[in-house]
């Protein structure tokens, strides 16, 4: 099915299940879009181009959630290096030590059963 015939969130879902983050620009306003949309909210131009990141960004902000039941989990916000910024969590490290300014890669957590595969963090050593 060519890419203009489906919606914005079918073509970033089908470049994370190719193990890619994906992005949209604005070619008038030359700033990158996050989440995928037909709109840019900052030229209101329609002409958006994919691109697909490198991966790599900084923690801008981190909270870690408790549930009833269970281990907490961290929630961040993460800076990449493109222009963008999406929320995720950080995987591999206690969710209290993720820290404001560390240095992330994106990695795919892959589908399961119903769930399709979503973008998570790990930290980049050094």
């Amino acid at each position: 099915m060519p890419e203009a015939s489906r919606s914005p969130l079918a073509i970033y879902q089908q470049h994370l299940d190719n193990g890619e983050l994906a992005y949209q620009w604005d070619k008038a306003a030359g700033r990158a879009v996050f989440y995928p949309r037909v709109v840019s909210p900052h030229s209101g131009s329609t002409d958006l181009e994919w691109r697909v990141s490198k991966g790599l960004g900084t923690v801008y902000a981190t909270t870690v959630t408790y549930p009833f039941q269970g281990d907490g989990h961290n929630i961040v916000l993460v800076d990449l290096d493109e222009g963008f910024r999406m929320m995720g969590r950080v995987e591999e490290i206690d969710p209290l030590a993720v820290r404001i300014g560390m240095r992330v890669k994106f990695r795919i957590h892959p589908a399961s059963g119903e769930q399709p595969a979503y973008p998570v963090f790990t930290r980049v050593e050094g």
